[in-house]
């Protein structure tokens, strides 16, 4: 079900993400100057600071952040306060070493680096309950907080955690679940290799087994198991903070990692979900950027995502120099131009807050090659300016605040079959190809979508929004959610589904029924035979209308039941003449079963034949290669981002007569955007 945002920002804000604790007082003051000059207006702090409120044991001190605070108060700057439980200070994890994670070999990480505790140790709970206590409570009226942030990044640099509390923990999760120990043991097929359990205390986290055979079926739910963990983790912070924020002050976190409801913690936990944005990963020392006509726009795949789980969202960190730790990461610094591109690549897909990381360089330790808009030596520089320019440009974009990504079809994907993929590589390879080459199809056409999540209280209206939806490979099937995608199609809906789907239940089972199991009435059709593609053959084809449709990956032969239509058939290797794709009518809509996964070369065949329109074409004409294309809209009111990742110039037409919000210049005909050029048009 969609529930209205909690808390929206009202206009275009710009921010940087500032460390205090790294710098002399003496600068605090020039350093809110300058930032203020800039345009800069909110700032996060204290993410890894726990040691400036609690140097020691139960010795709390406030006194460091009230005098930045107050100064923060006395210049006008608004800021996001952290919790600092990313990083517990040396004297707990020394005195109470089972707060650590651990591998999973049993080895446990050490202190020295940050993310190296773990959810469900007692002893860190606690602690960390009284550290946001305390924090909230002091500082929870303080003028100058306008937000919170829960941690840092929940799941970064470790997203597995194997260390005794979590095997208890485990342990717990699965008796709540399966209640008895044979329940446990059918769900999970132990049957097999001899792995069934006779008590609950034989029962573990997934540990080193030979060659990696770990049981996938326990791997999935171990899965959900860390989700879970997460999940109670952020809201612990929560609701403690919402007994002492002011009103109006928003919670939230940053970034998006694995193994976690994202939607399910922004609904019950936050008020806004903000992300990490670095698209200069694209360009690091070890890719192959000259091989990818995308590279930095795969960053707008990545932000599709987190528009499912917020649509109105923010950039807690966006990129402003190289990134990079004395132990890994390594790239080139951002070319000009390129600062404003990617932050309003941000824009474009949704954000309304723009939080540059990070203000100046960091003197030491393991961050300090991930550059920030001031380098070490604190003077102007290119990046400087380059930011005020955008701010320039962003302030003028008011009217833009708060307006909706518009979409021409939905790509389906729920947690269930996110979660498989990581314990499948069957299923990983396939899904992760299709995912990826639907992004770059859809970009190069010109085609922007939505991600939709199915989740349990999902609900038929959210999926009619959009007049065709694309569930890449459903593996996992259950009978609620193909009895929603039945009543999407009867309403009229057009939904297309590629090879593997339906094949298992919900703890991963293969069901024993002919596939695509539950979806088998809803697509017509009977998978009889299925192979991946062999690298000793040519590369499969299917002919449909006389043209060559790309069949890569893996090949599911469809034969049709009664009332369904064969689009399609294989032109090569030993199922040559069978079917590959299938259309079956149901109600006032129709299925698109494609027998194989989804390519940049067939997606803009099957969405044209699908009936998926641009959104732009009464708009512009331009060439998907050479500038990505997105629309925003509210209140009537439309409003086209035109982006050019190119360092080449850039060619476009305008239709019609536009307003440039830049600098409110008419705008109409043939344009010519520079390398790494922006364009925000209001189409009037």
């Amino acid at each position: 079900m969609e529930e209205k945002q909690t808390f929206m920002w009202k206009e275009m804000t710009m921010g940087t993400c500032y460390y205090p604790e790294h710098w002399e007082e003496s600068l605090w003051e020039s350093d809110l100057d300058r930032m203020l000059q800039t345009g800069i207006s909110v700032i996060r702090i204290a993410e890894f600071a726990w040691s400036k409120i609690e140097l020691r044991e139960g010795e709390y001190d406030f006194s460091f952040y009230d005098r930045f605070l107050d100064l923060c108060a006395q210049k006008g700057m608004k800021v996001i306060f952290c919790t600092p439980t990313a990083t517990p200070p040396a004297w707990l994890t020394e005195k109470y070493p089972e707060v650590l994670n651990a591998r999973k070999d049993g080895v446990r990480y050490r202190h020295g680096g940050r993310k190296h505790y773990n959810y469900n140790s007692p002893v860190y709970l606690a602690y960390c309950q009284k550290i946001v206590t305390r924090s909230a409570e002091h500082y929870g009226k303080h003028p100058s907080i306008v937000g919170w942030q829960i941690d840092n990044e929940l799941n970064c640099e470790l997203s597995e955690f194997y260390s005794d509390a979590d095997d208890r923990a485990f342990r717990d999760f699965l008796m709540d679940k399966y209640k008895r120990v044979d329940s446990l043991n059918k769900a999970w097929g132990n049957a097999f290799w001899n792995q069934t359990y006779t008590a609950w205390e034989e029962v573990h986290l997934p540990r080193l087994t030979p060659s990696e055979g770990i049981n996938p079926h326990m791997h999935l739910d171990y899965h959900r198991f860390i989700a879970e963990s997460t999940f109670r983790f952020c809201k612990m912070q929560a609701d403690i903070i919402k007994k002492y924020r002011k009103k109006g002050d928003f919670i939230t976190t940053n970034g998006m990692f694995p193994n976690i409801d994202n939607h399910r913690m922004t609904k019950e936990c936050l008020d806004v979900y903000t992300y990490d944005s670095y698209p200069n990963f694209a360009f690091g020392l070890d890719r192959r950027p000259k091989e990818d006509c995308l590279n930095d726009r795969w960053n707008s795949k990545s932000q599709n995502e987190v528009r499912s789980v917020c649509p109105h969202y923010g950039i807690m960190e966006q990129q402003a120099g190289a990134g990079g730790w004395t132990t890994r990461m390594e790239g080139p610094s951002p070319r000009p131009g390129q600062l404003t591109l990617w932050a309003m690549q941000s824009v474009a897909h949704g954000a309304d807050y723009i939080s540059f990381f990070r203000w100046r360089t960091c003197t030491f330790g393991t961050e300090i090659y991930w550059h920030g808009i001031l380098d070490y030596d604190n003077r102007e520089n290119r990046k400087l300016r380059e930011v005020t320019e955008f701010y320039g440009k962003l302030r003028n974009l008011d009217a833009v605040c708060g307006s909706d990504y518009i979409a021409s079809f939905g790509l389906v994907k729920d947690y269930d079959n996110v979660w498989d993929q990581a314990v499948d590589v069957w299923h990983r390879r396939i899904a992760e190809y299709s995912e990826n080459e639907i992004f770059a199809g859809a970009e190069l056409a010109n085609l922007p979508y939505d991600v939709i999540y199915l989740q349990k209280d999902s609900e038929l209206s959210e999926l009619m929004k959009y007049p065709v939806l694309i569930y890449p490979h459903p593996v996992i099937m259950d009978k609620e959610r193909a009895a929603l995608l039945q009543s999407y199609v009867e309403q009229g809906g057009t939904l297309i589904v590629g090879c593997r789907s339906g094949l298992k239940n919900q703890n991963g089972i293969c069901e024993m029924m002919p596939q695509p199991g539950l979806l088998q009435t809803l697509t017509g059709t009977d998978v009889r035979d299925f192979t991946y593609t062999s690298p000793a053959e040519e590369d499969t084809y299917a002919l449909w209308k006389g043209k060559r449709l790309k069949t890569p990956v893996f090949n599911d032969l469809l034969t049709p039941l009664e009332g369904t239509e064969v689009l399609a058939e294989y032109a090569n290797s030993y199922y040559v003449g069978s079917a590959a794709l299938t259309e079956h009518k149901s109600g006032a809509g129709r299925v698109l079963h494609f027998g194989s996964a989804f390519s940049r070369e067939n997606i803009p065949d099957l969405l044209e034949y699908a009936g998926v329109i641009s959104p732009f074409s009464e708009f512009i004409e331009a060439e998907g290669r050479e500038v990505e294309l997105t629309l925003r809209q509210k209140d009537g009111r439309t409003f086209l981002f035109v982006l050019n990742y190119n360092a080449e110039e850039a060619a476009y037409v305008l239709k019609k007569k536009m307003v440039s919000l830049y600098d409110e210049q008419e705008a109409f005909g043939r344009v010519s955007l520079p390398g790494f050029g922006t364009a925000v048009y209001e189409v009037r």
